[in-house]
């Protein structure tokens, strides 16, 4: 048990067990199933519905027998990436954890901080018989990462609580108390192939930082699929004679892309070498303007000459190289209320080859429906331009602000009476499900918090040890000032 030391001990215990299950995004029933065998080893009232949400009900302790209920909520799903170089199957395999400088990490793929930490948190209360509580409602949902799945599908009258505590923030002493609402937005680029011969040239970008799409966009981190699209810009534009034949980057829409790979053919010998040379000027070029906000920006170059491949035609090759790089990526705009705070975004999160079309998925954020809704035009616009279509699909709503929460002032004393200062309260530029749940269920009451958590949806991530025990000490003290 690499976790068996750490404080507190119950929180650890859980999120380690939640670990040796996979639960990547629409794989989630064997985790949905661990949640119920654990309800029913309590002796717990639970139900699990088709989507595989889990819903753990436990009466209130002395003297909170008639106390308003309280939802703990968080998502059962995790971002599934992993580096390039390792073996790890999501469908298979455990999380290897490890602590090291104060943080919990795992070997070579994400944690799953975001959101196993609500899990065991939300266990944790349940399984404990020392604790001052109201009656727990413990809602655990499915499918957020993408598109919110499991929280569209929740039949949310089953609950009597009416205060909701969201465990799914990644910055301590923030409460958050709304958020944007967003879509994914594919696109699909026809294109035509023919045989050519020639060098074959494989270009692989690694090494980005990547990142959540909405909480760091603003970062301004690398995204490898714009990246690659214009270093085919630059090879064009210098009047090298190439065809495309696969481009490929990044496995999730919600995810700044960390990595591509890129394979052109280059008829004329001369051609070629210039095309390297190139692209060596360019992997410079970059590393020059990213400086040390990119210190582990890799190209990794390889050729084969004498080459038949099916490549894409010139016509297709220059559409999908415009199409890459002049499509908006990134901060649209900012908010004009709250300093700081994107108001918009969206991310080229996913570019995929197939046989006869080019598949490019963005996710896109907005605090604001009329953004949200002018970035649908442009994107279909980008695709009827090349003959294309576009969808939107997983669209869900902004969490609007409540003026007249109960929960909370509840929150910010308890942290004040704790820590000697307020928390400061915020909205933020990501996706949480409190904006589904207060369409579904009248009067509502929602708030978000959690420990502090760096770098999630990438092979970064890392959870900070010390921040679990203070936020699990303050989801105490919360509870029993929920009376």
């Amino acid at each position: 048990m690499a976790l068996e030391n750490l404080e507190p001990k119950l929180v650890f215990h859980y999120f380690e067990e939640l670990s040796k299950i996979p639960h990547g995004t629409f794989d989630t029933k064997r985790i949905s199933d661990y949640c119920v065998e654990f309800a029913k080893g309590l002796g717990l009232e639970y139900i699990q519905d088709e989507a595989n949400n889990v819903i753990i009900k436990k009466p209130g302790t002395a003297g909170y027998e008639n106390s308003a209920p309280v939802i703990i909520q968080g998502h059962l799903d995790m971002v599934c990436e992993k580096t390039q170089e390792s073996a790890h199957d999501f469908k298979t395999d455990p999380l290897e954890l490890y602590v090291e400088d104060g943080y919990l990490c795992a070997k070579d793929t994400t944690l799953g901080g975001d959101d196993g930490i609500a899990v065991a948190y939300a266990m944790a209360v349940l399984a404990s018989n020392d604790l001052a509580h109201p009656p727990i409602e413990a809602l655990f949902t499915t499918d957020e990462e993408e598109g919110m799945g499991g929280a569209n599908a929740l039949d949310m009258s089953v609950l009597k609580g009416r205060m909701l505590i969201n465990i799914d923030s990644e910055v301590e002493g923030t409460l958050v108390a709304g958020c944007e609402g967003g879509y994914e937005n594919p696109v699909t680029v026809p294109i035509d192939r023919e045989e050519k011969t020639g060098t074959v040239i494989t270009v692989n970008i690694n090494g980005l930082k990547g990142g959540h799409s909405g909480l760091e966009i603003h970062e301004q981190h690398g995204n490898a699929n714009k990246l690659m699209g214009r270093m085919l810009m630059t090879l064009a534009a210098k009047g090298v004679d190439f065809a495309l034949v696969d481009f490929n980057g990044g496995s999730k829409p919600n995810v700044i892309t960390p990595f591509a790979t890129v394979k052109i053919v280059v008829p004329c010998p001369n051609c070629a070498k210039k095309a390297m040379e190139l692209i060596s000027e360019y992997e410079a070029v970059l590393k020059t303007e990213f400086g040390a906000d990119e210190p582990d920006i890799v190209f990794t170059v390889a050729s084969e000459d004498n080459q038949t491949v099916s490549a894409l035609t010139k016509e297709s090759t220059k559409n999908i190289t415009f199409f890459i790089t002049a499509t908006p990526d990134g901060v649209e705009c900012f908010s004009r209320d709250i300093d700081g705070l994107v108001e918009t975004s969206l991310n080229l999160g996913i570019v995929s080859t197939r046989e006869d079309s080019v598949w490019a998925d963005f996710r896109v954020r907005s605090a604001v429906q009329s953004k949200k809704d002018n970035l649908k035009v442009v994107l279909a616009m980008w695709a009827e331009h090349f003959g294309g279509t576009a969808s939107v699909e997983a669209e869900y709503p902004a969490w609007v602000f409540k003026t007249d929460s109960k929960l909370r002032p509840i929150m910010i004393d308890t942290y004040k009476e704790m820590f000697g200062h307020e928390p400061e309260v915020a909205t933020i530029h990501a996706g949480l499900e409190c904006g589904l749940f207060a369409g579904k269920l009248e009067g509502l009451d929602s708030v978000s918090f959690g420990p502090n958590m760096m770098n999630v949806h990438s092979v970064n991530e890392k959870l900070s040890v010390d921040s679990v025990g203070r936020m699990w000490e303050y989801l105490k003290a919360v509870l029993k000032n929920c009376k």
